[in-house]
């Protein structure tokens, strides 16, 4: 049988390889992360993870997933200390909190991609991400406090903790 990896557990597909991978993640193995928001890969309620892309689940087929690694906001960090969801936290940046756990998917591939974004850089590629709420100033503030504590810990851990 088929399976796709989830968040580092390894899922057997007993379902069409023509549903979305969005229903897969919520509806067969019980995640509540990736969010639907308008079916149509416009919202990015719905990002995940595949192969390390950041990908639109709601369009995704379960298919493109076989056999391969997705994560999710669940699994982005164990304890939720992603550098990201930190920044997150201290900005506090969600309002009703819908589109955020797309919005840090987002943003992780962002940073890992351009580990010190311009304002720029975070506006093109978070442009496919709404928000309702209109936190757009937060979530760019956010994102450069990401970057901020990931170059943080890439120094702390190249000089052992001292700096």
């Amino acid at each position: 049988m088929d399976t796709i990896i989830v968040n580092n557990k390894s899922y057997p597909v007993d379902a069409d390889l023509n549903m979305p991978l969005l229903w897969f993640l919520r509806e067969v193995i019980g995640l509540s992360g990736p969010k639907y928001g308008c079916g149509v890969a416009q919202c990015g309620a719905c990002v995940v993870h595949l192969e390390g892309e950041a990908v639109r689940s709601c369009v995704t087929k379960v298919k493109r997933a076989v056999g391969k690694e997705v994560v999710t906001i669940e699994g982005l960090s164990e304890k939720g200390d992603h550098p990201v969801q930190e920044a997150w936290r201290e900005i506090d940046v969600p309002q009703c909190g819908y589109c955020h756990s797309g919005q840090i998917m987002s943003a992780v591939v962002l940073l890992r991609e351009c580990p010190e974004p311009t304002d720029q850089d975070i506006d093109d590629a978070m442009a496919g991400n709404i928000c309702r709420c209109g936190t757009y100033i937060r979530i760019r503030k956010a994102i450069h406090q990401a970057a901020a504590l990931q170059k943080q810990q890439i120094v702390s851990s190249n000089t052992g903790g001292y700096e």
